[in-house]
């Protein structure tokens, strides 16, 4: 019963995740910096503290008592994984839906099952695998296999998204996407898929402000949302920085006076993004507290926002109009993903 209940969590975790961005579409007139600050304000600073104050009310006194070090580690992984929520709204916003979440996710998928057991063939820790432990035991060696065939499916993805550039005009691609650019999707998507994967580790490094949390009595399955604050705040310094610059440079926070642009629905529809991307830690949180933090908890979270992700795509017929082999690729690169996640989910149970 345990295991079932992580697995919900994780999969309503997911489907925020994977649905998050939607709202945004309706945005109307307002430059993507705009509304993207708009959004992480309300899912980085204001919505974890409320969501910690109601579960668990003495918050800020764990993160008080808690070392520096510990504070440290958790909001660099933050700081980091911002780097990688940040790229992940440029990838989407280059290559839709469908093909930004497939290749994101598929790299942080496969990043956040193998850059672990590297970091512990360094740091040593009990109960930890490392790098050298994993190739030479045969989970070990399954989960090396997924992380090779979610890059093929990457690949494969990346192969579609070159199919349908070449298909569709450029108005063709703009009416699903409005600023639909392979090059500079792929690129942003690689590197968030790396980077997102950090937001596991701020998970791990936080376990302490968890573990305080339960020791004052306060219910396990809310206790990671202490540790959401603090990595919620590396992330927003992240975005924060970047929107804000970029704001400035662009002239961009006129938006927030422009009359000719619907504001009061602009404010609505991106602090609805950033409360339904909050939703996925939270569920996430809840998932984690009966599976783990190991890499099934992670593949199965990224494995349910790809399926979303891609249910979106098709809902915004982002591949309306090309030919039935583009259709082909882009479905065979998402079940050679998926089973790749299904195979590091092996791995790592055995």
């Amino acid at each position: 019963m345990q295991a079932l209940l992580g697995v919900i969590f994780h999969s309503l975790g997911g489907v925020a995740a994977g649905s998050f961005y939607m709202p945004y579409n309706k945005v109307k007139g307002w430059s993507w910096e705009t509304y993207w600050m708009v959004g992480g304000v309300m899912s980085w600073l204001i919505v974890p503290p409320i969501a910690a104050c109601l579960t668990v009310p003495g918050f800020l006194d764990i993160i008080a008592a808690s070392s520096s070090t510990i504070l440290g580690v958790t909001f660099l992984m933050g700081l980091l994984w911002g780097v990688g929520g940040l790229s992940y709204g440029l990838g989407v916003r280059y290559l839709g839906m469908s093909l930004g979440n497939s290749v994101v996710l598929g790299f942080c998928a496969a990043f956040g099952a193998i850059v672990p057991s590297i970091y512990y063939n360094f740091n040593p820790e009990e109960g930890k695998t490392s790098f050298t432990e994993m190739i030479s035991s045969t989970g070990g060696q399954v989960v090396l296999l997924g992380v090779l065939v979610c890059l093929i499916g990457i690949a494969v993805c990346g192969k579609a998204g070159m199919l349908k550039e070449g298909e569709l005009s450029e108005e063709e691609k703009k009416k699903s996407v409005a600023e639909f650019n392979l090059v500079k999707g792929l690129i942003v998507a690689v590197l968030s898929g790396i980077l997102s994967s950090f937001f596991s580790f701020g998970i791990e490094a936080g376990k302490p402000l968890a573990d305080a949390a339960v020791a004052a009595g306060y219910d396990h399955l809310f206790a990671n949302n202490v540790t959401f604050v603090v990595i919620l705040w590396g992330g927003l310094a992240t975005n924060f920085v970047w929107t804000s610059y970029l704001s400035l440079k662009n002239k961009a926070y006129k938006d927030f006076t422009n009359k000719e642009t619907p504001i009061s629905k602009n404010l609505l529809f991106s602090a609805l993004a950033g409360i339904i991307w909050f939703l996925q830690f939270f569920f996430y949180g809840m998932g984690e507290s009966k599976l783990g933090n190991g890499a099934s908890s992670w593949i199965l979270h990224m494995s349910t926002i790809i399926l979303t992700a891609n249910f979106w795509g098709i809902y915004r017929k982002e591949w309306h109009g090309v030919a039935k082999k583009t259709k082909f690729t882009i479905t065979a690169g998402i079940i050679v993903i998926l089973l790749s996640v299904v195979l590091v989910g092996i791995g790592n149970s055995l």
